[in-house]
């Protein structure tokens, strides 16, 4: 483990960062993150370099500094990147590779744990929201720190019921509880509630979706012109992967949007049989055994052809 003061000590600035469409396991341990160090080094600069997260998150303190660009002049002395690699981090990853320091907490299997300064990778957790809670210590909580490693957890474990989910998670859960914030509503607004406009595409999705490897495999996709008549984003997709991992039957499901031409988003996850990570992997992106993603190129039938490929390789008795 690693001692996060320890390791910013003589610090002017600081800059804080997670991966592009942040989750929130991303978000919320960017924010728990940024608020301790805000209240141990009070003299020290510290800005946060994330996409803007989904508005569900924007209650978490630091919400309102995510999304904000920065000049190429800025110089970081310490720099954290986390929930990710530094490949992943979208505008952050130039002002990444020029600070004096760089810190990797991360929980993703696919993070070789090697490419910072600093790494603290720990597959085992839950999430890295867990991390930055054994980091930062539970001396060192408040309800808004609090506040902010919960909901990571939740999102990283789908309310604790993902096979991550460990006794030490649930007793971290359990303390967290402690500080008293609303965390029934908590789940429901951030986690299970939805827009008019997110469910009516959640319905075309699992409408349009298709069963393959005599239904072992599931699989739906959303087109540019789907989102152009939605008036839809990336973050209006949450969650629609899940709904069709839970479709009986099914081992693993694959859900992508289409970014460009001919260029697919695609999220994966897995009930149990097929290793996702080592999926993703092989097509440049990553994750966890249960859940990870990447890009592809290609038409929506190329896309589905190439990942079926691999995913078979998992999966005894079938042959792409």
């Amino acid at each position: 483990m690693i001692n996060v003061l320890e390791e910013c000590k003589g610090a002017n600035v600081i800059g804080i960062s997670g991966h592009v469409r942040p989750d929130g396991d991303c978000t919320g341990s960017v924010s728990a993150l940024y608020q301790y160090l805000k209240k141990a080094l009070p003299d020290v600069q510290i800005e946060l370099l994330l996409e803007k997260p989904s508005a569900v998150f924007a209650d978490l303190p630091g919400y309102e500094r995510m999304g904000r660009s920065f000049a190429k002049q800025t110089e970081f002395d310490v720099f954290f990147i986390l929930d990710s690699t530094q490949e992943r981090i979208g505008f952050a990853e130039a002002h990444a590779k020029k600070a004096k320091k760089r810190i990797n907490i991360d929980h993703h299997i696919s993070n070789p744990g090697t490419e910072c300064d600093v790494n603290y990778v720990v597959p085992e957790a839950s999430s890295t929201a867990e991390l930055v809670y054994e980091l930062i210590g539970k001396e060192n909580l408040d309800a808004q720190i609090a506040k902010s490693i919960y909901i990571g957890m939740i999102h990283d474990t789908g309310v604790f019921q993902y096979s991550n989910t460990s006794p030490k998670t649930l007793r971290i859960a359990a303390q967290l509880l402690e500080y008293g914030f609303d965390f029934p509503k908590l789940i429901d607004e951030t986690f299970y509630e939805k827009t008019y406009v997110q469910n009516q595409i959640l319905g075309r999705a699992l409408l349009e979706s298709i069963l393959f490897m005599d239904g072992k495999c599931i699989a739906s996709m959303v087109d540019r012109k789907l989102m152009d008549f939605y008036q839809a984003d990336s973050k209006d997709f949450e969650g629609i992967v899940n709904q069709l991992r839970v479709v009986k039957g099914v081992e693993c499901a694959i859900f992508m949007y289409e970014t460009g031409t001919l260029e697919y988003k695609v999220s994966l996850r897995s009930c149990g049989a097929v290793d996702v990570s080592k999926v993703a992997e092989y097509f440049g992106g990553g994750g966890h055994v249960r859940a990870a993603g990447c890009m592809l190129s290609g038409t929506y039938h190329d896309v589905l052809n190439n990942l079926s490929r691999e995913i078979a390789k998992q999966m005894p008795g079938f042959q792409v």
